[in-house]
Formats: C-alpha cells, sequence, structure tokens
C-alpha cells in the first residue's frame, strides 16, 4: 500500500496540474480559455521577437559592452570615472560641484577615524597582552584633549553629509545604513563597538539619485566650466573651513601618527584621502578638481550602468556606443556578475596588488590579494567568457612602491617571492607573471594576455592606458562584426 501511495506522489506533476482544464468547463468557457492561451502565446511571442530584433539592431549600431570587475576598494569606481572624463568631459567637469559634499564626507570620516584611535587608547583593557597594552590607560596630552573638543562639531556635519547623500527616496538598505550612522552619533559605544563603527561605510545606490539629491540641496548648481555658482557654500563647508586648523594640527601631531602606526591605521594608502590638502580643499570657495573626483570616496551597491559613445571609424556612419557596467566588488555582491557576462565584449579586472599586507573587511581571515588571485582565476576560467577579452589593471602600484620603500617585506606575506629584491619595478614583474600564469593555465580557450601595472588615480598615464584598451577592445569588436 505504501509502495503504491509513494509511486503516486512521484507522479503528481503540479504543473500539469494547474494547466489541466477545469473538471466541468463547459464549451463556452473552453472557447474563452483558448483564446486567452492564443494572446499569452502571440505576447510572448512578441516579446521574444522583440528582444531578438533589439540584439541585432544593436550589433548593427556598434555597441561595446565593458565590464568591470575586482574585489571592494580595487579602482573599479575610479576607472569608471576616468572614462566619464575622458569621453564626456562637459558633463563630468559640471558635476565637479556635486563631488564637495562627498570630499567633505572623506574628510569628516577620516578625522572621526583618527578620534575613534585615540579614544581608544584612554579605556582600560581586561587582556594586558592585548595589541593595545602599550598604549592603553595612558592620558592624552592636554593639547589633543582640546582638539578632541573643538572638533565635536564635525560630528553633527556627518550626520547632515548622510542624510543629504541618502536622500529619503532610497530604498530601504540605504536608509538603514544612513539611520544607523546618524543614530551612532547619541549613543555611548563600548570597545568593540568603536571598532565596528569604523568598519561601517557609507553606501549610495548607482547612477543620478544622490547626485539628484545634492542638486536640489544646493541653491546655486553651476551651469558652466566658468566660475558661476562655483563659490557656493554650505553649513559643512562653513564648519570644516572654521576646524580646519585643528584638523591639520591633528593629523601633524607626532603622537596621532604614532597611534595610527601602531594600530595600522593607513588613511594615506586610502581612498578619500585629503588631510594633506586641506589648505586647499577647506577654502570656503572651494571647488572640487578632476583630480579630486577621481580620488573621491564613495562606496555604491548595485550596479552602474554608464553610456557614451566614441568618435566614428571607417566604413561606419555614427561612433561606437559603449556601455561600461560597475558591479559591486564585495561578496555579497558577486552572485549578481553572472547575468552581465552575456553580450559582453571586454572586461576590466582591478587587482589592488598594494593590500598584499591586507585583510577583506567583510571577513577578516581572507588576505586581500589571496582573494583577488582566487578571483581572477574564476574569471578567467570560467567557460561563458571563453571568448571575451580579459584586461588586467595590477592597480595601486603607487601605494605598493610606498610600502616597499618603507621597508615593508613582500616576502613576509608572499612566501613565494623568496629572496628577490624588495623593489618596485621587481615585484610587479612578479605579479604579472603569476597572474599570466593563472590566465594561461586556466582560460578555457587560448587567448592573449593583457596586463598593466596601473596606478587609477594618476590622470596622464591611466588616460594613456585607457586609450590603449579601447582601440583593443574596438578593433576586435569590429572584427567580430566583419567590418575590419
Amino acid at each position: 500500500m505504501s509502495g503504491a501511495v509513494t509511486k503516486s506522489a512521484h507522479d503528481f506533476d503540479p504543473l500539469d496540474e494547474a494547466l489541466r482544464p477545469p473538471v466541468n468547463e463547459t464549451e463556452e468557457d473552453r472557447v474563452i480559455r483558448q483564446a486567452q492561451e492564443a494572446e499569452a502565446r502571440r505576447v510572448s511571442q512578441a516579446i521574444d521577437d522583440s528582444i531578438r530584433a533589439e540584439k541585432q539592431a544593436q550589433k548593427k549600431k556598434g555597441i561595446v559592452r565593458l565590464l568591470l570587475l575586482g574585489q571592494s576598494e580595487s579602482g573599479k569606481s575610479t576607472t569608471l570615472r576616468h572614462f566619464q572624463k575622458l569621453y564626456t568631459p562637459t558633463a563630468f567637469h559640471e558635476e565637479r560641484i556635486l563631488w564637495r559634499s562627498v570630499i567633505q564626507l572623506n574628510i569628516v570620516r577620516s578625522v572621526r577615524t583618527i578620534l575613534d584611535a585615540l579614544s581608544d587608547i584612554r579605556l582600560p583593557t581586561l587582556d594586558s597582552g592585548g595589541e593595545d597594552s602599550d598604549d592603553s590607560g595612558t592620558n592624552l596630552p592636554q593639547e589633543l584633549e582640546m582638539l578632541q573638543m573643538r572638533l565635536t562639531p564635525l560630528r553633527h556635519i556627518e550626520a547632515l553629509l548622510i542624510a543629504k547623500l541618502i536622500p529619503p527616496s532610497e530604498d530601504e538598505m540605504a536608509s538603514v545604513i544612513g539611520s544607523s550612522a546618524i543614530s551612532a552619533y547619541h549613543s555611548h559605544r563600548s570597545r568593540s563597538s568603536e571598532r565596528s563603527w569604523r568598519a561601517q561605510e557609507v553606501f549610495v545606490r548607482p547612477g543620478a539619485t544622490w547626485k539628484g539629491a545634492l542638486a536640489k540641496s544646493t541653491r546655486t548648481r553651476p551651469v558652466s566650466l566658468g566660475n558661476t555658482g562655483m563659490q557656493t557654500r554650505d553649513e559643512a563647508q562653513e564648519v570644516i573651513h572654521s576646524c580646519s586648523y585643528d584638523i591639520m594640527a591633528l593629523w601633524n601631531d607626532r603622537l596621532v601618527r604614532e597611534v595610527l602606526r601602531r594600530r595600522k591605521i593607513r588613511l594615506e594608502e586610502s581612498s578619500g584621502f585629503f588631510l594633506n590638502d586641506l589648505d586647499r580643499v577647506t577654502a570656503l570657495n572651494y571647488t572640487p578638481n578632476d583630480d579630486d573626483v577621481l580620488r573621491a570616496r564613495l562606496k555604491t551597491v548595485g550596479v552602474s550602468e554608464y553610456r557614451c559613445e566614441m568618435e566614428a571609424v571607417a566604413g561606419r556612419e555614427s561612433g561606437t556606443e559603449w556601455r561600461i557596467v560597475d558591479v559591486g566588488g564585495s561578496r555579497s555582491q558577486r552572485a549578481t556578475w553572472v547575468p552581465f557576462f552575456d553580450d559582453v565584449d571586454a572586461i576590466i579586472f582591478l587587482a589592488p596588488i598594494s593590500s598584499f599586507d591586507q585583510v577583506l573587511a567583510e571577513d577578516r581571515s581572507v588576505n586581500r590579494l589571496e582573494d583577488s588571485v582566487l578571483l581572477w582565476k574564476a574569471v578567467c576560467s570560467n567557460k561563458l567568457l571563453a571568448n571575451v577579452d580579459i584586461v588586467l589593471f595590477l592597480n595601486k602600484c603607487d601605494i605598493l612602491d610606498a610600502k616597499l620603500t618603507s621597508g615593508i617585506r613582500l616576502s613576509k606575506y608572499v612566501r613565494s617571492y623568496g629572496d628577490r629584491p624588495n623593489d618596485m619595478e621587481t615585484a610587479s614583474k612578479y605579479f604579472r607573471s603569476k597572474f599570466s600564469a593563472i590566465h594561461r593555465e586556466y582560460s578555457p580557450l587560448p587567448r592573449k594576455f593583457y596586463g598593466f601595472c596601473t596606478t587609477v588615480t594618476d590622470t596622464t598615464t591611466t588616460a594613456g592606458i585607457l586609450a590603449s584598451v579601447r582601440d583593443m577592445v574596438v578593433r576586435r569588436h569590429l572584427k567580430q562584426s566583419r567590418l575590419l
């Protein structure tokens, strides 16, 4: 009996059951149902035809799809901004004033990181053998105490800037992040919560939403490349300007630098670092320049697509339209990459090789360089990308050079580096050969390796590299379209 029941259960098809005509269906109901089903099939076929026609039209138009891949903070958004600066310069320049709020937030959060580190050393520790035992229980000098008090208004400015960047219309996720940041100012935090606070980051949705919110909040928005509207003042800039000398004093204090060194907090290696430019960026009439916009730090969640049209080439009536897609690089967002592998023409993969001595923010047990290598291996071996050119940017070479010059031994973190010279030239060649070997071994089909050592905040050099990448991608695209 039980066997019969089991077989019946296995043979049951819920889809067939749902599509089966009603048992008591009348002739009139049957005619209506069949007409509805025929209409549904017609609509479905029309949608399929429309998709096929759109794809054919895109091929004729010459649309190139470029995907930016890499872990979080690898330089994808900066690379995207480079494309915008190079190929839509007018719009890029007109939006510079909107980045002032982002840079203000970068400055305030750098100060916040320093103040949090200083507040930690005054808290008692239960484990005298911990890494903080050397400075635990130490009272701050009176001048630093006074600096802390005078910089208190920046807490309000940080909350104000977060509220400006995350408008009320944003979805629940972004709003929660923003509200939690604002509410954190009004609570007394334990030592562990202070550390988690420093790890928090402001996220915005990609696209024009946050820019639109800032434009509305700015009374005078620039309408040209001249000075019109460029001297707009706001509360945040006023307060930061009034605190500028105190911020400089804090950043240049020897004890502060020593505390940051012990805690391995390297603000100058992070994107969004402006503490060495305080005279300029805290001026009341400050307007970000191109380099400031490229250096600014604003983390996005979700997918950002940028479109631009390159110049026309021989045999074509119009230029090639480029669609450059920047996807999130954190571990939780990588599952969303695969749908964008369809119809992609080329990929720029960014691997920040300066991060050999750092760990992932989302998983502190994973080395960032190791994560980049594993990610590179996964992308190279993906069969959906077998015919796609992958361009490797070994990024943040300036930071790598600074680390090696300061005496940090690469071989301490990368055992296979051995006793090679601890210099930039040798290290960059080593990394290039390692990534090239992975590309050669794991690619499903043979393909050419394109690898560049880059510093994407270096405008001139990066512009030349992107131009080379553009030419390479366009040539391949035209060959595939049988136009060359």
